[in-house]
């Protein structure tokens, strides 16, 4: 029998954008409480994170290594670290919602195999990260065994741990709806019909190059040069 008390609900953090999900026990455990932000935000909020936040910012500031708006070439350049192998993804829309990108590289022995990007007018960082994702499996030969990454934990966690209960329940949940359902769907199928393909969480803007690749590919619809 499924153990429906796991389950998550899903949310949208009021600081970041972002989805996150909190099990139902833990939401039976306080009647009325919607929590507004994700873990990650409430950690960065706590008493104490305040003086190291303003380092990081600094750290940040001199290093130029977030949120960069890099050519490939450019990354190229600038990074050499990370994984050597395996396909890299990343989605962006800014503002969130608005226009975005998806990338998807696949690399092999640090060399460029193959790669696919795209945008839309409108639409979500969450549905870009879930099309770059879809788009990098397509990259793959089949039987290949290949490591996905991304830098979204709300896919990993959706496609790794959740969507396996969502589609024993006929794709529902007591949270309420299952947003992009179609995208989740879809991968969620791919990498069952193909188990040498293994989902796996990469940090963001930490200076692993085909991940920088790849967000370069997802912004790419913002600069003239790609």
């Amino acid at each position: 029998m499924l153990n429906t008390a796991i389950l998550p609900t899903s949310f949208t953090c009021q600081s970041c954008g972002k989805e996150f999900g909190v099990p139902e026990a833990t939401l039976a455990k306080y009647p009325g409480w919607l929590p507004k932000v994700c873990m990650d935000c409430k950690k960065q909020n706590a008493p104490g994170v305040a003086k190291k936040k303003l380092v990081v910012r600094a750290v940040r500031a001199l290093s130029g290594s977030r949120e960069e708006n890099l050519t490939v070439a450019e990354v190229l350049a600038k990074y050499s670290a990370g994984p050597v192998d395996g396909v890299f993804t990343d989605g962006a829309a800014e503002p969130n919602p608005g226009p975005g990108g998806w990338g998807a590289v696949y690399v092999v022995d640090n060399r460029v195999l193959d790669e696919r990007w795209g945008n839309e007018p409108h639409t979500t960082n969450n549905r870009m990260e879930l099309s770059a994702l879809i788009s990098g499996t397509a990259l793959v030969p089949p039987g290949k065994k290949t490591v996905l990454y991304t830098d979204s934990q709300l896919c990993v966690s959706t496609v790794n741990e959740w969507a396996k209960g969502w589609e024993a329940r006929g794709w529902k949940r007591k949270g309420g709806d299952i947003k992009n359902l179609e995208l989740v769907q879809e991968l969620y199928a791919i990498c069952r019909q193909r188990p040498e393909l293994e989902l796996r969480w990469i940090a963001a803007h930490s200076g692993n190059r085909w991940n920088e690749y790849a967000d370069s590919l997802a912004t790419a619809y913002r600069r003239k040069v790609r």
